[in-house]
């Protein structure tokens, strides 16, 4: 961001940056951020959220219409280490995918019965702060 690093800059702003990730899990892997250091999604500025997203819908739009060709577009934001964040700098990803490209979220779902769904949603709904 600050222009110390090489990058292959796809596109920039007053508020945002978006470049190709240097490890990428897919051809065209791009990652979008602040220009405001945000180490997670709690410390953004709720102005930047905007942004940022909006950013990655044009990208998507982008790589869609670009030579790569993908089949599909997922966007993936990990907020906190138990999520996969190794970088502490919020960071947008937009992954072109194809099918059988190897990404892919793994686990199980499950089925809680309504009731566990409207306790927990009666705990989040505490925790906003309005």
């Amino acid at each position: 961001m600050a222009g110390r690093a090489e990058a292959s800059r796809v596109y920039e702003d007053d508020k945002v940056l978006a470049f190709m990730d240097i490890r990428p899990m897919t051809r065209g892997h791009l990652l979008v951020i602040p220009k405001t250091h945000a180490t997670n999604l709690a410390e953004l500025d709720p102005e930047l959220a905007g942004p940022i997203f909006a950013t990655a819908q044009r990208l998507a739009a982008a790589v869609r219409r670009s030579p790569l060709q993908p089949e599909g577009v997922n966007l993936f934001l990990a907020d906190g280490a138990a999520a996969g964040q190794e970088v502490f700098h919020v960071h947008l990803h937009v992954l072109p995918r194809l099918v059988g490209d190897g990404f892919g979220l793994r686990g199980s779902f499950s089925w809680p019965h309504r009731m566990a769904l409207d306790a927990q949603a009666v705990q989040i709904r505490a925790a906003l702060v309005t």
